[in-house]
Order: structure tokens, then sequence, then C-alpha cells
């Protein structure tokens, strides 16, 4: 579960001096922990209330508490002036990144309201209520001298615009926690040749927190000879409900996926694994690739439950469709296909696996009388992806150490597509197709990426800022 640590800071001095103000900033904590647990959809963080700091000894409380706790995002709420040494050490031992909510009780102060007070004494303590930028540059500097990323929203208590990003602050939080606890399976070996798919996978793991669960394809093997009839049976209903099966799809090519499924499923859930990657061919050894060209319609079934998977052993994508899936949008394995100049769309598509949750109405299980670079034939998916806003996202790796992500927001859009048993959408973006293919490619990504529905560029960005990543930004 996403756990949030939230304090307050404020000047101790103040509260002999100005009557009820530190119960009514109170107040103000009260009302952000209420909608710090609505900010984001389903299931509502955990939240670590420490209350007000207004001391380094408070602060260095509130910080062991967070760390001993293992909060994923700390939330600071300015509630008026206060000295920025009762936040450093909560930046320094509180062992996750800082959001600074500079957010003002209301739009304005009611100056005339303010003034008729005549007791300046009186009048100072509203003004203090409303006083939380003052303290705002204060506290950035001090991070930025410290080595400590800024990560600041301003605006106000009931502001849609302001709470509309600490809710992206909050789902990127959320994804970087999915990532960190990540069991992702590899089997097989790259697609030979494809040197942009190539990956450190050291690197991976130190950058996104990961793990990497390396396993050989005879435990499919094995898992396919122990599947029960049973089993097959109930993954064969699944594919009837999961799937409008084409007539032409021969009964035995079906109980041969259904078999492999149940290997599959079996295999994840020994492993507990959120992800894979995948590629293998067998070389000529026919029950290997019984195995490997009827995976499609399983590895399907798996996307949609939350477990990407990438074909050609695209680690750094099924990343990037995990990525995507934990923020509700989907992720779809994907690879450029067409530029279609009449109408200034880009097709992209693959021979899955899908993700069924992304589709426009059903998704068909076809047979394909060969897998295009690929041994043999089987069944496949052939579905497109929903008309609407869409998300394109890449994990990229550069020749210096360095991982980023790249991102593009568009459209799926109607049209005419290829009916050849993959995946397979029409994508507008905001920039000529020329410019576009340009600019993404000399981005340096992979020649693969997932596509998720809506619009997730904010999210991807503040993402980036928790792990402190780059991210590129075509459109």
């Amino acid at each position: 579960m996403l756990t949030l640590g939230l304090f307050s800071i404020g000047l101790d001095t103040y509260w002999p001096q100005f009557d009820g103000l530190r119960d009514r900033l109170l107040g103000y904590q009260d009302r952000i922990v209420k909608k710090l647990g609505t900010c984001v959809p389903a299931p509502e963080p955990r939240i670590l209330n420490a209350g007000m700091v207004d001391t380094p000894e408070r602060a260095r409380e509130a910080a062991d508490r967070f760390h001993r706790e293992g909060v994923d995002l700390i939330v600071l709420f300015v509630s008026t002036y206060a000295l920025s040494h009762t936040v450093l050490p909560v930046a320094q031992r509180g062992g996750a990144p800082i959001l600074i909510l500079n957010l003002q009780p209301v739009t304005a102060i009611d100056y005339a309201k303010l003034n008729a007070m005549g007791d300046r004494g009186r009048m100072t303590g509203e003004w203090l209520a409303h006083c939380q930028a003052c303290v705002a540059p204060e506290i950035s500097s001090v991070f930025r001298r410290a080595g400590v990323p800024v990560h600041l929203v301003t605006g106000y208590l009931e502001d849609v615009e302001a709470w509309t990003e600490i809710g992206e602050y909050v789902a990127a939080a959320r994804v970087k926690r999915v990532l960190a606890e990540l069991r992702m399976g590899v089997v097989g070996h790259y697609y030979n040749g494809m040197l942009d798919v190539y990956t450190d996978l050291t690197l991976l793991a130190t950058r996104f927190g990961c793990h990497f669960e390396l396993r050989e394809f005879g435990e499919l093997r094995r898992g396919v000879a122990e599947a029960t009839d049973a089993q097959i049976g109930a993954k064969r209903e699944e594919f009837s409900t999961a799937f409008v099966i084409a007539e032409d799809c021969g009964e035995e090519e079906l109980q041969r996926a259904a078999t492999t499924a149940v290997a599959l499923d079996t295999f994840v859930d020994r492993h507990q694994l959120g992800a894979l990657a995948y590629y293998y061919e067998g070389a000529g050894d026919a029950d290997y690739e019984r195995i490997i060209t009827s995976v499609i319609p399983g590895l399907t079934l798996l996307t949609g439950r939350g477990i990407p998977v990438a074909g050609e052993c695209e680690v750094k994508n099924a990343l990037a469709m995990k990525i995507m899936d934990s923020l509700g949008a989907g992720g779809s394995f994907a690879e450029f296909y067409a530029m279609d100049f009449n109408d200034e769309v880009i097709l992209l598509g693959h021979d899955g696996p899908a993700h069924p949750h992304t589709a426009a109405g059903q998704v068909s299980l076809v047979p394909v009388p060969v897998y295009h670079g690929k041994p043999g034939k089987g069944l496949s998916i052939q579905m497109e992806v929903a008309n609407g806003p869409i998300t394109m996202l890449s994990v990229c790796e550069d020749g210096h150490g360095r991982v980023y992500l790249l991102l593009a927001e568009g459209e799926s859009v109607a049209g005419p597509t290829l009916q050849i048993g993959n995946t397979n959408s029409r994508y507008r973006f905001p920039l000529p197709i020329r410019k576009f293919m340009n600019e993404w490619s000399q981005a340096g990504p992979s020649h693969h990426c997932a596509i998720g529905l809506g619009h997730h560029g904010n999210t991807l960005r503040k993402l980036g800022a928790l792990l402190n990543m780059d991210v590129i930004t075509i459109c």
C-alpha cells in the first residue's frame, strides 16, 4: 500500500503571541489529510500524520518515524512562516522525496475584514494564517544547497488545479513503489541482432529498484506437461469469454494455446512475477516450438491482469508497459508499422501480446499462417486501441549509464488498419509526422513502446522527478 508521511511546519514563537493560530493551522492540515485520501483513484493511500513540526527536535522525530514506517512520499504543508531548520532534518533523514504544499487557505486575504480589526496584533495573526508563500523560497534555497530535489505545488486549499497536480505526484509515488516492488521475469534471450533491445539489467535494477528473475524456458515445458485436463478446460472457457474466437481457429490450436496459458500462469505464480520479458525459438526442438508458437493468447490474458509481457525480450518496454498499467492506462506492446502522409497519422502495432483493456470493442483471436520474423505459426491477437487520447512511453538507455523516459501524447483515431492478425491502430500527434518521427527517433529509444489510454505526461514527468530521472517529452 502507498504510504504518505504528512507534517506541517510553523514557528513555535507565534503560538503564545497569537491566540488560536496554531489550532487554526492544524484545522487546515486536517482538510489536507481528507483531500490526500481521495486525490487519486482507490485504493486510498495510508497517511501517517506527524502533526505540527515547529522545532528541529520535532523535525527529527517526524523524520525518524517516516523512515521507520517506510513512507513513499513525504508531504509538507507550509501552514505559515517557519524556519527552514524544521524541514531540512526531514529531508535528510525521512527516507523519501518531499512534496512541498504552498497552499493558502483561500484565494486572497479579505483585506477589508483584516484592516477593520483595529488591533494590530489580531491583524498580524490573521495575516500569518495566510503567510504560506513566505517560506517557500527559503525551503527551496536550502534544499538546493543540500542537494535535495525541490517538488513544489502552489495554490490554495480548494484549488482544483493544485490538487490535480498533487494527485499526479501521489500517482507517481504509487508507480515508483510498484516498480520498487516489481519482480520481472526474463525468459529465453534477446531477439538476435536487435541491438537497441539489449540492455543492462543491473543498471535498470538500480534505477527503478526492481528485481529481475532470470529463469529457464524448460520450466514452461514442465508446466505444459503437468497441466491437468481441468485446468486446460477452464482456460479454454476463459478464452471464450475474453476473446472473439475466429471461426477458422482450429480446436487443436485452441487446446495447445490453452495448455501453454496454464503453464504460463503456473510459472508467473511460482515466481510471483509482476511483469515478463521473453523470447525463444527452439532451434528445431518440437516441444519448445509448440510452446513458443502458442504463447500469445495466454500472455495477453496475463497482460490484462496487470502482469504486462513484452516479446523479443524487450525488458525496457516491459517496464514501460508496467508503468502505464500502474497508472490505469493499460500499456499495449507496440512498434512503428507505417506512416500515412495523406491523413498525417502513424500506424503502430505488434504481433502480441496485447493489452485487452485498451481495445476498441472486443479482442479477436485469429490464426496466422506464419509469425513474421519468427518460426512457426499459431494464434494471435487482432485488435485496435480505443479511439481517444493516448500516451506513448519508452524506457530508454544511453551509452553513458543514463536511463530516461521518453513520452508523447497524441490521439488514437479511426480509419483503415491492417487486418493481419496483429494489434494495429492509427495515431495522430500535434506535430507533423515527419517532425514527430525525427524527434522521437533522435531521442534514442528502442523501436518498441507502450501505448496507454489517456494523457499522462504530467504524472510521468513527476515520476521522473521522484526517480531523479530525465524525461523527454516530444509532444
